[in-house]
């Protein structure tokens, strides 16, 4: 595992172009700091989308579980895909 990367806001105004490549090169965040505390964090858009990406199908996947937990618990029975298809007259 790598140190984390933290840089007073201070010296990131100095230094910004630097960071985006060290973020982009190495594909580790550069946490920015103000006293003492982490208020941002520079990081390669690729990575960002890949983190987005997870983080919205984690949302998919804990609706889901919910979903079913719901179901489980009022005995509602699920609606067939075939039979929702053909209500919104996709078939």
């Amino acid at each position: 595992m790598t140190v984390a990367i933290e840089i007073s806001v201070t010296q990131a105004r100095k230094e910004l172009a630097e960071i985006i490549d060290r973020a982009r090169v190495e594909h580790e965040p550069v946490f920015l700091v103000r006293h003492g505390h982490r208020i941002a964090a520079v990081l390669d858009v690729v990575d960002y989308e890949r983190l987005v990406g997870l983080a919205e199908d984690m949302s998919d996947i804990l609706a889901a579980r919910e979903a079913r937990d719901e179901m489980r618990e009022t005995g509602v029975t699920p609606i067939p895909w075939d039979d929702v298809k053909a209500d919104l007259g996709l078939v």
